[in-house]
C-alpha cells in the first residue's frame, strides 16, 4: 500500500473518530430550576418536624478544626 492512500485512510479514520466524539459530546445547558416552596422542597417525616432540638456546639470543634488544617499542612 502507497504511503499517501495509507495517510489518506488513517485521516479519514481520524476524522470520524472526532466527528462521533463531537457528536456524542453533551453539555446540559442552562436550565429554570422549579420553585418548589416550604414543606416541597425539602421534605421532614412529621414527627421529625415537631421534635427538633437546638444543638449548642462543642466547645472543642474550633480545636478539631485547627488540628484537621495543621494536618494537611505538610502534605503538599
Amino acid at each position: 500500500m502507497k504511503l499517501e492512500i495509507a495517510r489518506g485512510i488513517f485521516l479519514i479514520a481520524a476524522l470520524g473518530v472526532a466527528s462521533l466524539a463531537a457528536a456524542a459530546w453533551h453539555e446540559p445547558g442552562p436550565v429554570m430550576l422549579g420553585n418548589a416552596g416550604g414543606l416541597e422542597h425539602c421534605p421532614l417525616p412529621r414527627k421529625a418536624s415537631a421534635g427538633m432540638q437546638q444543638l449548642a456546639p462543642d466547645k472543642d470543634l474550633l480545636l478539631f478544626m485547627f488540628s484537621l488544617s495543621q494536618s494537611l499542612a505538610g502534605h503538599k
